[in-house]
């Protein structure tokens, strides 16, 4: 039997059609960005008949799978990091980058939970037992905490907690089953859970400086297509979205 390429068995699809005869966008996207995607790609039909096709999964693996030669017409990074890796290799179009958004992290418990958590440190009771973060040594939302525990000499004392996860969804979802007492997520993914609790705001001025860029993949063979998109992406309405779901919108 053949086997399907890699970066189709792992990456998560969502195909969201507009109409037949369609050219089919490919847009490569961190998980973060699920919902906000999901709406704007509900919206898009409105102004074409182009099919998008976002697959969702951490930045640092669709960059590696970008590199390898998997499909793609846009790719939106969670981080500057993995963006600025495909352009120095010369995979992205010149002139076609764009930093777009920010984001903030935040400490979630269950939202039944009983731990009491104020501030980082607290991370540190014995109560707290697991904390679900995303691979802190590639996935952006991981890279981000881990930096930002460090910078608070918090991080050699609590790094023996954490269970390390696929991505800021999968964090998301530790927590929400209460396989763990707490985690990191971006406030966007916290808002999007009634089975979560925010006990902690990372301050914007403190933490680290979250970027998402969006850039056009130079390998792709719908190039006319996909600057529509992005051009739609970057547009009042597209920002709003973003907005809605509580993204920082650059100008």
């Amino acid at each position: 039997m053949t086997s399907l390429p890699k970066w189709l068995l792992l990456a998560s699809l969502l195909l969201v059609t507009s109409g037949a005869r369609a050219e089919e966008i490919i847009v490569s996207a961190a998980a973060s960005l699920t919902d906000a995607l999901k709406e704007i790609g509900r919206a898009y039909p409105s102004r074409s008949r182009h099919k998008i096709l976002l697959t969702l999964g951490p930045s640092s693996f669709l960059a590696r799978q970008i590199e390898e030669g998997a499909p793609a017409d846009i790719f939106f990074s969670a981080d500057l990091a993995q963006m600025d890796l495909l352009e120095k290799n010369g995979r992205l179009e010149a002139g076609a980058r764009k930093n777009l958004l920010s984001n903030q992290l935040v400490i979630v418990v269950p939202a039944d939970s009983k731990v009491a958590i104020v501030s980082p440190k607290d991370l540190l009771k014995p109560e707290v037992r697991k904390i679900a973060l995303a691979d802190p040594a590639a996935v952006p939302v991981g890279v981000y905490t881990s930096k930002y525990l460090a910078a608070e000499g918090l991080w050699d004392k609590v790094k023996a907690k954490v269970v390390p996860v696929l991505d800021v969804r999968a964090v998301l979802a530790s927590v929400e089953s209460g396989n763990v007492e707490a985690g990191f997520v971006y406030k966007t993914d916290a808002a999007i859970s009634k089975r979560v609790k925010v006990v902690y705001e990372v301050a914007i001025g403190k933490g680290p400086k979250i970027i998402y860029p969006v850039a056009i993949v130079k390998d792709s063979k719908k190039k006319e297509a996909a600057r529509d998109f992005m051009n739609f992406i970057l547009s009042p309405a597209g920002k709003e979205v973003f907005k809605k779901y509580g993204f920082v919108v650059f100008d």
